[in-house]
């Protein structure tokens, strides 16, 4: 999922900020961020998960999940 992630946060550099969060050091934002799974992708906009994968997903079940909230948002979105 990592290389995914890197193409995509190249493609929307401008749109969207993408952070990768290691639930093994930083347990209270797998707490926080609700994570049952590993590996999860969380889309969060105002400060909040708006959106949510987990497991092994796939480009465009990534880009299914972000872009109604990158047509929508004119300020960077968030990925964890």
């Amino acid at each position: 999922m990592e290389s995914l992630l890197a193409h995509l946060a190249r493609k929307e550099r401008s749109r969207l900020r993408i952070s990768r969060i290691d639930v093994d050091s930083t347990p209270e934002w797998a707490e926080r961020l609700k994570v049952t799974e590993v590996p999860s992708l969380i889309l969060i906009k105002d400060r909040r998960p708006v959106a949510r994968l987990e497991g092994r997903v796939s480009a465009p079940q990534i880009e299914r999940m972000i872009e109604p909230y990158l047509e929508a948002h004119e300020a960077p979105l968030a990925v964890a």
